[in-house]
């Protein structure tokens, strides 16, 4: 008879457990809806790429430099291996 008391009590207490825990999820997935929508409302518009300035393009020195640091660092990267 004891047994089946504590059967009884052990799935009580994980039915109360597993409640808890689907409560606290869903306030959780509630709270972060609510917030999501106040950041929404409170944010700047995003600023559309046609209003962004133009980057200039780099120049074919910083191509010519880069190119040769990646070589050196290709050629070193052999003569260790």
């Amino acid at each position: 008879m004891q047994d089946e008391q504590l059967l009884l009590d052990g799935l009580a207490l994980m039915g109360v457990g597993m409640g808890f825990v689907f409560v606290f999820l869903t306030i959780l997935v509630l709270a972060t809806t609510l917030m999501s929508l106040v950041i929404r409302r409170l944010a700047p518009s995003p600023v559309s790429p046609a209003a962004a300035p133009t980057s200039t393009t780099p120049s074919t020195k910083d191509d010519g430099e880069i190119m040769a640091v990646i070589s050196t660092a290709i050629h070193r990267y052999r003569q260790r291996r």
